[in-house]
């Protein structure tokens, strides 16, 4: 016999196609010894339902959570976009829609308020880049205690409760950075910069990078001192005024680095003061951090496909959801680029 359809069930039970569909989506309508007798011949003929139709003929629809931060064109949250559209497009005809909520990352009540909404949506799935840590593993205990599965992208939170995380290897970029910041000359002082974030201090994603990089100073450059400075993004003329000061204070610093997306709001300071033959190394491809790149106002940004990231974790999320299936691997690490300005443009 070939493959198995509902007409065969039917004929063998002898019902109709219907009463064997309202017991496949277990309709009432059904007598108890017809739909004993409608089973017994699924199970002996093997019969699988076709998911693809039964989801479109039911009507059914659910919705996945996509708990990201606000973001405009060109920053680094607005890189997912397009994988998320990817993923809302292939989940469409299951009849799952995506439903983006945002949230201030610099604010943790923005946040927890965005998982209050999330929680009241009663999502089938959601969708995480945890920057507040703390926050987020309560967050995600009340999606277990509900039975609601989660991802994480970006980075992610070591608990026992996440179906699949797709971002890059957050403490080996940090060892690469400090690998590639040095490589070149002799580095006795580093300036990291980073971001000031929430005023509670619970938000720092990039955390475990910043621990591969300083673990990597500690191993190979023992002597070497790392300084940091702390800046607002919203705020130009403070991010100036830090650097002058720094700046007048260790002159002979020839290395800089950010954990961040935000190597940028630091470019137009390098170039005003002409402070040129610095070794300068960021992350990630924002439209502002490649034109300094080209400039070779930075030499090497780490590069990841976020868009990658958003599709690949939905997708799986999905495919859970709907079809109960497994993600082959639970942790997924995207490969980290290194550009220059010799390749920038074949990105």
């Amino acid at each position: 016999m070939g493959k198995v359809t509902i007409i065969d069930v039917a004929r063998l039970s002898g019902v109709s196609k219907g009463t064997v569909d309202r017991v496949l989506h277990n309709r009432e309508g059904v007598s108890a010894k017809s739909r004993e007798k409608i089973l017994k011949v699924i199970g002996e003929l093997g019969y699988e339902p076709n998911v693809y139709a039964s989801l479109l003929a039911s009507r059914k629809s659910r919705s996945i959570a996509v708990l990201l931060p606000d973001s405009s064109p060109g920053e680094f949250w607005s890189l997912y976009a397009s994988g998320i559209e990817k993923a809302g497009a292939a989940a469409e005809p299951l009849n799952i829609s995506l439903e983006r909520v945002g949230y201030n990352q610099y604010e943790l009540d923005s946040f927890r308020n965005a998982c209050s909404k999330v929680l009241e949506m009663a999502p089938a799935g959601v969708v995480i880049a945890p920057l507040f840590k703390a926050e987020t593993s309560l967050f995600t205990a009340k999606l277990r205690e509900k039975g609601i599965p989660y991802v994480f992208i970006d980075t992610k939170i070591e608990d026992d409760g996440y179906l699949v995380y797709y971002g890059m290897p957050m403490y080996k970029s940090g060892y690469l950075c400090a690998d590639i910041l040095s490589v070149v000359r002799p580095c006795e002082e580093i300036l990291v910069v980073r971001i000031e974030r929430d005023k509670f201090r619970q938000s720092d994603p990039t955390a475990s990078r910043r621990a591969g990089f300083l673990d990597y100073i500690e191993e190979r450059l023992p002597e070497c001192v790392v300084h940091n400075v702390f800046i607002d993004p919203k705020d130009p003329k403070g991010i100036e005024s830090r650097l002058r000061e720094f700046f007048a204070e260790h002159p002979a610093v020839r290395h800089i680095a950010t954990f961040n997306s935000r190597i940028h709001l630091i470019t137009g300071f390098l170039e005003k003061n002409g402070m040129q033959g610095l070794r300068v190394v960021g992350f990630d491809n924002l439209p502002a951090n490649l034109d300094a790149l080209r400039k070779d106002t930075v030499n090497v940004l780490i590069t990841q496909h976020p868009d990658e990231q958003a599709a690949s974790a939905i997708r799986d999320l999905v495919d859970h959801v709907v079809f109960k299936k497994t993600p082959p691997r639970r942790d997924n690490f995207m490969h980290m680029d290194i550009l220059t300005r010799y390749n920038v443009e074949y990105y």
